[in-house]
Parts: structure tokens; C-alpha cells; sequence
């Protein structure tokens, strides 16, 4: 009997995407940050992130700067996929909605630099991939598709009835948390450069089940796992078993009523071969239980000008290779769903965090108010992702980075400013597991300096989602379930008539709020 591996069941959900910055990577590592994005070319202590070699340029001294942040998030999935209609709790709709909750309440970082003597000396912890978790109570389309299709191929060969339930569920988190050694030198007053290296320590949690799978039985009009559809069948021929020893005891063996049971009971002994193979891969709860560890080290480069009102800066953070080893205690079931190898006990999945080349610039338009602008490139394309995944991106993700601040008076300024991101996602590449969509976002605050030494942060930040919307022929490659059930020809013959199409519609909508202290010592 040929085993049906269900693919493209949903699971987990991975946190590698934050509010901002490209598939796996925050740039969000201030307050300041988050009332205005576009820091690469101001000069701060903030910087150690975002300029580290124009922090050298700051007054001597020990400078210090803590900042928490606390973002939301909601991740919707609207799917629709034929089949739907008969979940017992959709009420015949063709169309379900996936609502996910994301959330990190609280996410510190530090940043601190001692300048001296034209040098600075720099320290940088914080989030920098992942950063919250995520939570799908009603679990996900790609999994509930495959019961759907096992349900609609059942009952087109008569063995199942129109009608199928799964409890499911799913969490997921996911930290990558730097810590960032660095110095930068002043080579002339108007020039200096940076050179350090980030240590990343990967740690991630999925946590779901997938329970109670259950099938109309046609029999009883009672929805019922497929082993118990099964028994039924089985108890049937049994009946009609004896029923047709006792004809062919009595010499009746070649009646009309004898041909009709046995044609019955061949007929039920399909029925019930057909459930039993449902039944090896649906009866059985499905459990994920898998934590990840992992770690990497990349150097980072960096250079800054001033001349007159300008100042320019760039900087390269190479890519961080990284390879998290699962420790898992996936119930046995969970090796019949092609998307749970990911996370099989023993297994070292890929999880590169990109390289990242940044150009930034400021110009003082008054003494009290500052333009600036940016532009990221991360290098998505060629940072390895298990299975070599980042094959499918059509390119690398960009940012275009644009704000300003405002020297209200001596006690208060005023920032404001915003990026747009651009994903070159594909139909391949995207999933419901895991998406990241193009967005505006804009973050605006205030800056409140107590004295020359005390400068307090409060800021807002809001990102604006495009929609992104998937339709094919191959939803979820139920094709290979098909195939698995009844033969290649008969799945490619499905997936021509449009039984296996679907279409997933991606929403997301974030907002994040910081606050910050910065002190020199």
C-alpha cells in the first residue's frame, strides 16, 4: 500500500519577519529609531547600530543609551480552496479566514561607546532577528486543505461522506539576539571608519498539534475517525459475509442474491482498504514540539564623512551563517507531513542571516532642523535557508529611507520620518508558514533632552501592508497527496479539472512603541 505523506501542512510559524528590515534581520534596535528610520547618516549614540564609525565623532566620553520596545501584530490569511465547504464549522463556505496574533511585549537593547583620544570603543545587544511570538488558534489553510482533500476525494469514491473536522493549533517564537564588539577611529577630522564583528545566538520554540481528525461516515451520517469508518466496513462485509455462507450452504450459491453479495461485500472490502489508508495518516494526533538552537559570527565595516552641513556614511555587515540544531519530541505521526522534516529531532537547519549594505546622509537645513535619507540592500538571495529556499526570491530586498528632526527648543525635539520595503517575494516562495509583504511604514516621537549629559526617547511606529495575493492550480501541492491516494494520472487529471486550486490573500498590520534614555558619562 503506498504511504500518503500530506504536504504543506501548517504547524509552526516563523518569526523570522519584525517589523522591519529584510526576511530574517531587525534594524529596529532604538527608540530613536523608531521616531524616525532613517538614522544611517545621523551621528548618535544610537549609531552604534546604525553608524558605528560616526559615533566617533560624539564628545568623549562613556556614552550609554537603554531603549525597550513593544510591538503588536495581526497576521491574517484568508483562504479559499473548494473543498472548505464541507469543515464542519465552516457552513458550506468555500473561503476561511487564518487570523494570527503576534506579539513582543518586551524587547530591550543596549547600546554604549567610550570615545577617547579620536577613538570609540563600541557595545551593541539586541534582537537582532525574530523578537516576539506568534500564535494561530484555529491553525492554518495549509494543513486544513489536505484534510479537505482527503475528505472530497472520500466522497467521490463513495467511502466517505461529504463532511470532516481537525482540531488545530500552533505557536511559534523565535529570538536572534546580537551582541556587537566593535571600535572606530577619526583618521582626519572630517573622516573615520569602523571595524567589528556581531556574535548571533539563535534560540526558537513550535509548539501545535493537529487532533481528533474526523470523517463523515456515510454509514451512520456521524463524523468519525477513518480507522472507525473503517470497522464499519469491515463489520458490514462481515455480515454480508455470513449472510452469503449461509446461501451457498443451502445451494443457492449462484442465485441473484448471492451475485448481489458479493458484489457487496468487494465493494466494502474497498471502502474499507481506502479508509484504512486515510486512517494510517489522519487517525493518529499529530504533535510538534521542537526548540532550536543555534549560533554565528560575522564582521561588520563601516565609514563616515562630514563636510560643511553633510554627512555620509555607509556601512557592510557581512552575511552571519547559522545552522539551528533541533531538539524536538515530535510525536511518531509527525514523519507523515513533508513540512515537519524541518523540525525532526537531530536535524540542522539552515538559517543565514543576510549581509547588509547600507548608504545613509543627513543635511542640517537650519541649526535646529536636520534632513535624512537612506538605502538598505539586504542580500537575501544568497543567505541559505533550508532546502535552499532563497532559490525561489525573485531578488533581494531593498529600503528607501527618508526623515527629518526638529530642534523644537532646547528641551524638545520633534522626529519624523518612514521607509518603504520591498520584497521580491514569488507564488513559490511564499506561504502561510511563512510571509513577509511589501510595506510603507512611518514612525514619528519626540526627543526630550533634560540637560547636555540626559536626553530621554518616546516614539511611535506604524507599518502599512500591501496585500499580497497567491492563486494556482497546485494549492499547497495537494498534488502529492492526490498522487498518493489514487496514482499520478488521476492527481494530474485533478489538478487539470481545478479541484486542486486555491488562492491564499496575506494581511498583516504592526504598530511598535519605544522608549529610550541615553546618558553621557
Amino acid at each position: 500500500m503506498k504511504k500518503i505523506v500530506l504536504s504543506g501542512t501548517a504547524m509552526l510559524m516563523s518569526l523570522a519577519e519584525a517589523i522591519a528590515g529584510g526576511l530574517n534581520t531587525n534594524t529596529n534596535q532604538s527608540a530613536e529609531y523608531l521616531r524616525n528610520p532613517a538614522r544611517d547618516g545621523a551621528i548618535g549614540i544610537d549609531g552604534v547600530y546604525s553608524n558605528p564609525a560616526g559615533v566617533a565623532f560624539l564628545d568623549s566620553g562613556l556614552h550609554v543609551s537603554f531603549n525597550i520596545q513593544s510591538a503588536q501584530q495581526q497576521r491574517n490569511i484568508i483562504s479559499t480552496f473548494p473543498a472548505f465547504a464541507y469543515g464542519a464549522t465552516n457552513n458550506k463556505n468555500i473561503t476561511k479566514k487564518f487570523e494570527g496574533e503576534a506579539s513582543a511585549p518586551l524587547v530591550p537593547s543596549l547600546q554604549a561607546a567610550y570615545n577617547w583620544n579620536g577613538w570609540s570603543f563600541q557595545l551593541n545587544t539586541a534582537v537582532t532577528g525574530g523578537g516576539g511570538k506568534c500564535e494561530f488558534a484555529k491553525g492554518l489553510g495549509s494543513f486544513e486543505s489536505n484534510v479537505a482533500l482527503l475528505n472530497a476525494f472520500g466522497a467521490k469514491s463513495g467511502f466517505l461522506g461529504n463532511g470532516y473536522y481537525a482540531d488545530m493549533y500552533m505557536k511559534g517564537r523565535q529570538y536572534y539576539i546580537g551582541i556587537t564588539l566593535g571600535a572606530a577611529k577619526k583618521v582626519t577630522d572630517n573622516l573615520s571608519v569602523y571595524l567589528g564583528a556581531r556574535a548571533l545566538y539563535g534560540n526558537a520554540s513550535y509548539k501545535g498539534h493537529v487532533k481528533n481528525i474526523m470523517f463523515m461516515d456515510p454509514n451512520s451520517g456521524k463524523l468519525a475517525k477513518a480507522g472507525a469508518i473503517a470497522d464499519t466496513y469491515s463489520e458490514m462485509a462481515e455480515g454480508y459475509q455470513a449472510k452469503l455462507d449461509q446461501l451457498e450452504a443451502a445451494g443457492m450459491g449462484e442465485s441473484d442474491n448471492a451475485k448481489q453479495l458479493s458484489e457487496g461485500i468487494a465493494k466494502l472490502k474497498t471502502a474499507e482498504a481506502a479508509s484504512r489508508k486515510v486512517g494510517a495518516v489522519t487517525d493518529e494526533d499529530v504533535i510538534l514540539d521542537c526548540d532550536q538552537y543555534g549560533w554565528g559570527v560575522a564582521p561588520i565595516i563601516g565609514l563616515d564623512y562630514k563636510i560643511n552641513k553633510w554627512n555620509f556614511s555607509t556601512r557592510y555587515e557581512f552575511k552571519t551563517s547559522m545552522k539551528l540544531k533541533n531538539d524536538a519530541v515530535n510525536s511518531k505521526s509527525a514523519a507523515n507531513f513533508s513540512a515537519l522534516q524541518k523540525f525532526k529531532d537531530g536535524e540542522k537547519v539552515e538559517e543565514d542571516l543576510p549581509a547588509l549594505f547600507t548608504v545613509g546622509l543627513q543635511y542640517e537645513v537650519l541649526d535646529n532642523l536636520r534632513l535624512m535619507g537612506g538605502f538598505h540592500l539586504f542580500f537575501d538571495k544568497q543567505a541559505n535557508q533550508y532546502k535552499d529556499r532563497q532559490e525561489l526570491l525573485g531578488g533581494n530586498t531593498t529600503e528607501y529611507l527618508l526623515g527629518l528632526e526638529w530642534d523644537i527648543c532646547k528641551h524638545l525635539q520633534f522626529s519624523i520620518g518612514g521607509h518603504r520595503t520591498h520584497f521580491c517575494n514569488t507564488d513559490e516562495y511564499i506561504s502561510d508558514m511563512s510571509y513577509n509583504v511589501s510595506n510603507w511604514d512611518l514612525g514619528t516621537g519626540f526627543g526630550i533632552p533634560v540637560n547636555d549629559r540626559l536626553k530621554f526617547n518616546l516614539s511611535f511606529y506604524k507599518s502599512f501592508y500591501d496585500d499580497y495575493t497567491r492563486s494556482t492550480n497546485d494549492y499547497n501541492n495537494l498534488s502529492a497527496t492526490a498522487a498518493a491516494l489514487a496514482g499520478a494520472e488521476t492527481a494530474k487529471q485533478l489538478k487539470e479539472s481545478g479541484m486542486l486550486s486555491g488562492e491564499d490573500k496575506f494581511e498583516r498590520n504592526n504598530y511598535a512603541f519605544g522608549i529610550g534614555v541615553n546618558y553621557r558619562f
